[in-house]
């Protein structure tokens, strides 16, 4: 992967209204990027602009990354006011708790549609501007989840390991034309994550040890300076991974206890 400076990268960031993604927005723009944002809540994207105070370099759409033409209004935005793309930052997803059989068919398809299916049809409508951006890179925001799943969050482990293998085919694929990948795997972060997520569970779900966002978004962005392929951001995230791959007995064992 390519090492790339941060100021001067034309972006687009998704769920940019709270969370990973706003806290992403703004270290990009305070780093010189200039930052399209997409998120459903436009007054809290508004409020952002006040925050950033860079009118020159933030533009956003409220809409909804699963709508093409909002998909398709954020990338012209950027080609308009910032002259192309470099760098697409699949952020905004969904989460569900609870157990799988006592769910309905409609919660899987959403978070699929939310947190797969949305960020890679993103990239197919990007790619054509992405292919004549500089040192252009796709960013995709899993999950420790979608290294190692847990019980009560079959959906969303389901939807992040895709996304994992989705991002480890697309490097391979895109590699000759000159575009990365990268795949940022967070574990528990504070953010509205637990707020929005749908369903309900009997096991507790506490944020103890949660990672800030805006630690999340800065070891983010200096990654996609650093032109690093992946990253795991916790010591906790980490050993689960490594502790899989190693011994899975052992992982499905912690994990039925621990999970």
């Amino acid at each position: 992967m390519a090492r790339r400076p941060i100021s001067g990268l034309r972006a687009i960031a998704t769920g940019a209204t709270s969370g990973i993604g706003r806290a992403l927005a703004i270290e990009l723009i305070q780093r010189g990027a200039s930052v399209v944002a997409l998120g459903r809540r436009g007054d809290r994207l508004q409020s952002l602009a006040a925050e950033v105070a860079s009118s020159e370099r933030y533009r956003f759409i409220a809409g909804d990354v699963t709508r093409r033409e909002d998909r398709l209004a954020a990338i012209e935005l950027a080609n308009c006011d910032f002259g192309g793309l470099d760098c697409l930052v699949n952020n905004a997803g969904i989460g569900a708790l609870g157990r799988f059989d006592a769910a309905d068919e409609q919660r899987l398809r959403r978070v699929m549609e939310v947190n797969f299916f949305a960020p890679a049809e993103f990239i197919r409508d990007a790619l054509p501007l992405l292919k004549q951006g500089n040192r252009p890179i796709v960013v995709n925001i899993g999950s420790v989840l979608g290294h190692r799943a847990m019980p009560d969050k079959s959906e969303y482990c389901a939807s992040k390991f895709a996304l994992h293998g989705f991002s480890d085919a697309l490097r391979a694929e895109l590699a000759p034309q000159g575009i990365d990948v990268l795949l940022v795997s967070p574990s528990t972060t504070t953010s509205e994550f637990f707020d929005a997520a749908t369903g309900q569970s009997t096991k507790p779900h506490g944020r103890f040890g949660a990672m800030p966002a805006e630690t999340v978004a800065r070891r983010a962005v200096a990654a996609i300076a650093a032109g690093r392929h992946e990253i795991i951001l916790s010591l906790g995230g980490k050993v689960l991974v490594w502790l899989d791959r190693l011994c899975p007995p052992l992982a499905d064992w912690l994990v039925s206890r621990c999970g």
